[in-house]
Formats: structure tokens, C-alpha cells, sequence
């Protein structure tokens, strides 16, 4: 960019009010959840006998995961977005929200047959899983990786993959919704890889979108 071309920039910048980035961020958390909870009524809607699963155990623990995730990423996405900030809450969030998923893990192991293992971790429907959690979460992405260009984010990559796992939590919670496969095994493997496909668009989107 040429001198002049920077000045001129910065004029027009120094003529509109900066946005403040944890409000624009907040409000286009608040817009993934309604995009998502919409294209989710439309696409899926709740399974059927979801009042009866509230009574289990296991049908809320994935409700807690995915919910966990969410505010680990969020908090993490904030902080990446400001230069400078320490990212050191994100991440221990993160390590909290991996160990509360791991206890399920643990549990699930510690409670079923070895033989029930396998079909427990496959479930029944894993493909539609890998597919409508990341239909899910598009709309969540975009709104996502927008707000954060009102930041700096010194590695647009990390911040974008980051905003890919907030997406793909907040689509895997409604998700979970639908979903008849409970078991923890099921969660950490596909849920994990679900979440994993919108985490690597956010970081290949972010990379593009959110240079400085």
C-alpha cells in the first residue's frame, strides 16, 4: 500500500466511531444461535422422545459438552481477536471442557460391557451426523468470522479455526437435540470430527478474511 493510500485510510477511520469488539461479537454470537436454531427447525427439529431423554443422564452430558466447548472458544476467539491479549483463559477452558468429555469417556467405559463398545461408538447415524452438524454451523461461521474482522487477530488462521470450533459447537448443540446416539463414545468421535470439518473452513476462511 502506497503512503498516501494509508493516510487516506486512516482519515476515513478517524471519521467513524470504533466498534466495540465484545459487543459486536456477543450480537453475532446472538445471530449464530438464531441461524442455527433455524435452519435446525426447518432441517431436523427435536427427536421424539426428547422428553423422555432429559431423564437419562447421558442425553443432557451431551448438551454439557457441546456447551462447554462453546464458551471455551468463545472466550478464546475474544481474546485472539485483540493483539496482545493472553489467551491463557481460552485455553484452560479448553483443557476443562476436553476433561469433562473425558470423565464421560471414562464413565461410559467403566459402566458398559467391553462388547458394547464398538456399536456404542458407532451409533446409528454417524454420516448424518458429520453432515448436518457443519449445515448447522455455517450460518454461525459467517457471523462469527465477520464480527472478528472488527479485530486484529495476530494469527487470522488460529482465530478462524477457533471460530469454526465455536460454530461447529453451537451447531453440535442442536445437534444433540436430534440425535439418538447418546453415549459419550459416539460424542468424542464424531461429534470431535463434525466439529473438526467447520474448525479447518473457519481457519482457511480466516486466513482470507481476516488479515490486517
Amino acid at each position: 500500500m502506497r503512503t498516501s493510500d494509508l493516510i487516506a485510510a486512516m482519515a476515513a477511520d478517524a471519521g467513524t466511531p470504533p466498534a466495540r469488539l465484545g459487543r459486536t461479537f456477543a450480537l453475532a454470537l446472538a445471530l449464530a444461535v438464531v441461524g442455527a436454531a433455524l435452519v435446525f427447525a426447518v432441517k431436523l427439529g427435536p427427536r421424539p422422545d426428547v422428553v423422555d431423554a432429559l431423564g437419562t443422564v447421558r442425553f443432557p452430558f451431551k448438551f454439557a459438552v457441546t456447551g462447554a466447548f462453546a464458551a471455551a472458544a468463545a472466550l478464546l476467539a475474544l481474546r485472539l481477536a485483540r493483539p496482545g491479549a493472553s489467551p491463557r483463559g481460552g485455553a484452560l477452558a479448553f483443557l476443562a471442557a476436553v476433561a469433562l468429555l473425558g470423565a464421560g469417556v471414562l464413565a461410559e467405559l467403566s459402566a458398559t460391557p467391553g462388547a458394547t463398545w464398538a456399536p456404542r461408538l458407532v451409533g446409528h447415524n454417524w454420516l448424518v451426523c458429520l453432515i448436518n452438524v457443519p449445515v448447522l454451523s455455517a450460518i454461525p461461521l459467517a457471523a462469527l468470522l465477520i464480527a472478528l474482522r472488527r479485530g486484529a487477530p495476530a494469527s487470522p488462521r488460529l482465530a478462524g479455526a477457533v471460530a469454526g470450533v465455536l460454530a461447529g459447537a453451537i451447531g453440535a448443540t442442536f445437534y444433540a437435540a436430534h440425535c439418538p446416539d447418546d453415549s459419550p463414545l459416539f460424542v468424542a468421535v464424531w461429534y470431535t470430527l463434525a466439529v473438526a470439518i467447520v474448525a479447518t473452513a473457519g481457519a482457511v476462511a480466516g486466513s482470507r478474511l481476516l488479515r490486517w
